[in-house]
């Protein structure tokens, strides 16, 4: 069986122990990151939808930032969204703030009708940087 490197970012490793799942797993050079959604401290969702979107990406930075990463080592993104069709311009208005330059990560964006009370969700996979290697 392969070991997992589990990294947890600070303050939220209960939460994740309570829901049985590991927040990234290091793997053969990459980083393997759990979907992200804007859920507060107590893991409750996060009211308002660009607030959610803000606080999601914010939950993966501190997950990438754990492992030793950035936004800019992520080679791909797949999104989850709730009823796209009404809040995707919402969405799109708050990465640019968090998706750095180009090139961009691939994406994948998938509508769906449930997501436990959120209406964001974002799982990544990047780059580990080389050991030894300044970022």
């Amino acid at each position: 069986m392969t070991k997992r490197d589990v990294v947890f970012p600070p303050g939220r490793q209960a939460l994740y122990e309570r829901n049985r799942y590991s927040p990234a797993v290091k793997s053969n050079g990459f980083l393997f990151v759990s979907g992200q959604v804007g859920s507060r401290e107590d893991g409750s969702p996060e009211p308002d939808l660009e607030a959610q979107v803000r606080l999601a990406f914010d939950n993966l930075n501190a997950i990438l930032k754990a492992a030793g990463c950035a936004f800019g080592d992520v080679v791909d993104v797949t999104v989850f969204i709730v009823d796209p069709e009404s809040v995707l311009e919402t969405v799109w208005k708050v990465l640019p703030e968090y998706w750095g330059d180009a090139p961009h990560p691939t994406l994948t964006g998938v509508g769906v009708t449930w997501l436990y009370g959120f209406q964001f969700e974002i799982k990544v996979i990047a780059k580990l940087p080389e050991p030894g290697k300044a970022q």
